[in-house]
């Protein structure tokens, strides 16, 4: 057993689904909830196992996004090379999930909304990312509590996300950078 102090969540990572909304300088627009077993509070992080986990996760749901048609438009948003992309991801989720501090203390914060700002987003795409992530839970085999829990809380941040109403493009003044 460690006797080093065990690291406390980010300030930010939210922990109940069913509280108010989170503000939008928050991590993220979602709660993601952190579940009691016995008296010890375990992360959505631990539930799903660390960061291996978390990484085949996102290997998982970049691998939908090359093979479903329905986010052929999203894939496109990407650059032809995910490595860096799956880096931020991995880094960005595991804080998200509870886990290492990471992203932030190499990056600062998300600013999801504003990283997004420059790719047109609406109910589409919307839709297919959460197809994507949604496949992606299963094929890594999330318990179904865990993967609800999940997708509640991706849903909500993804509904943020969107910039565009449908049949309207995003018109914004920002320019495109690496996909943060």
């Amino acid at each position: 057993m460690s006797t080093q102090p065990r690291p406390t969540a980010h300030p930010t990572a939210h922990t109940d689904l069913m509280a108010a909304p989170a503000p939008v300088s928050a991590i993220t627009a979602a709660s993601v909830p952190v579940v009691s077993a016995g008296s010890a509070r375990v992360s959505h992080y631990e539930q799903l196992g660390g960061l291996a986990r978390v990484q085949a996760l996102v290997e998982s749901f970049y691998a939908q996004m090359d093979q479903r048609p329905e986010a052929r438009v999203i894939r496109a948003m990407h650059p032809a090379d995910l490595g860096p992309v799956k880096a931020v991801l991995v880094s960005y989720l595991c804080e998200w999930l509870g886990g290492p501090r990471d992203y932030s203390a190499q990056r600062g914060h998300p600013r999801l909304r504003m990283r997004h700002q420059p790719f047109a987003i609406g109910d589409a795409e919307r839709d297919a990312w959460l197809n994507c992530m949604q496949a992606a839970l299963l094929a890594t085999e999330v318990p179904p509590g865990l993967r609800q829990a999940l997708m509640q809380a991706f849903s909500k941040t993804a509904d943020h996300l969107r910039n565009r109403a449908a049949g309207h493009p995003v018109s914004s003044t920002l320019p495109r950078t690496d996909h943060d």
